[in-house]
């Protein structure tokens, strides 16, 4: 029977995964998502393609506001920016989509540090407000810099190709979410194992604290955003990519309230949180409006009722997990594992 976990070494002692079972679920996870695109069909791997983007930039906030604990309503903003900047320099500069991804990255993450400068003297709910006059700001300039962007007209994105083969048909797409998802995870899990991450923690925890244990809390919340910020410009990059189209309504204040819901039914703080709140948030509409479309023989005027109910359940599920589990379903697994861990000793 397993009483504890002992280590006998350093690598052993800071290892991402510590135990024979925590390796041998990590290798089926990965097994799982090899495997999954070979047995999907395209609505399926549609589905697991916007889990992926909308987890990218779930971690990207959850660095700012979950770890660092600055509130932020410019998600949609930053999405944008990423967005109309991989968009633009692939349809007016003609550069490889490939090479905008990294580039949009930077120009978000130059934007994001720049509207976190407030938050040297705000913290809660006036940060709030500093980004959300953030998102306004950028919403405004896309619609009226008609030069640049075309204002309310969508920007037409060229097809993503390598080699002759179009790289935003959903199962080519799959691998490049894939890829970038796995590298914005373990990059995630591994700052908070490093100086930065944990003066990120520190902040987050007690900023007078911090500072006077020598944290340069500015310099800091700065590259909290900024960092939040690269990986933001990652996801709105990936979504003008892989549509083909970008247009500043995919990008409104509900998108930055849609991404808080995850990272708060994720949970707070958690970059496998982070992951697990985008699964429920994209899995859940879609389930909503196949149900509705089965129920709409017997129902009259179902399909019209919908996005009310989307609505409405949306707003419940995140009141239910701010009630009865404000951790999220990181808390609720990190329990399922504790209880079988333990038994028959749960208690």
């Amino acid at each position: 029977m397993e009483s504890g976990i002992f280590h006998t070494t350093y690598e052993s002692d800071m290892a991402l995964r510590r135990t024979p079972l925590m390796r041998l679920r990590l290798i089926l996870v990965i097994a799982a998502a090899l495997i999954f695109p070979f047995l999907a069909n395209g609505y399926q791997l549609t589905l697991a393609n916007q889990i992926g983007i909308t987890a990218i930039g779930a971690i990207g906030l959850n660095i700012l506001t979950g770890f660092t604990g600055q509130i932020s309503l410019g998600q949609g903003a930053f999405m944008a920016v990423g967005a109309y900047s991989s968009g633009l320099l692939a349809a007016r500069l003609g550069m490889p989509w490939w090479l905008t991804l990294p580039f949009s990255c930077i120009i978000t993450a130059v934007v994001g540090a720049i509207f976190g400068i407030p938050s040297l003297r705000l913290k809660g709910l006036y940060l709030a407000i500093a980004t959300l006059a953030a998102q306004q700001i950028i919403e405004w300039l896309i619609t009226h810099w008609t030069v640049l962007t075309g204002g309310v007209e969508a920007l037409v994105v060229p097809t993503p190709t390598l080699f002759g083969i179009r790289m935003n048909d959903d199962f080519n797409f799959y691998w490049i979410m894939l890829l970038l998802l796995s590298a914005t995870t373990l990059f995630a899990v591994n700052l908070f194992r490093t100086k930065i991450g944990r003066a990120f923690i520190a902040i987050r925890d007690q900023d007078i604290a911090a500072e006077v244990m020598g944290v340069n809390t500015f310099q800091y919340k700065l590259l909290a955003f900024a960092t939040s910020s690269f990986f933001v410009g990652l996801s709105g990059a990936l979504v003008a990519q892989y549509r083909n189209i970008v247009n500043y309504e995919r990008f409104t204040i509900e998108t930055s309230i849609l991404y808080l819901a995850v990272i708060i039914i994720g949970g707070l703080g958690s970059v496998s949180g982070s992951i697990y709140g985008s699964v429920f948030m994209v899995l859940l509409p879609a389930i909503l409006t196949n149900l509705g479309r089965a129920l709409g023989g017997v129902i009259p005027g179902m399909s019209r009722l919908i996005p009310f109910i989307q609505q409405g359940v949306f707003g419940i599920t995140i009141i239910l997990f701010l009630i009865f589990e404000p951790e999220g379903l990181a808390k609720i697994w990190r329990d399922i594992k504790d209880y079988f861990r333990l038994w028959p000793f749960s208690y």
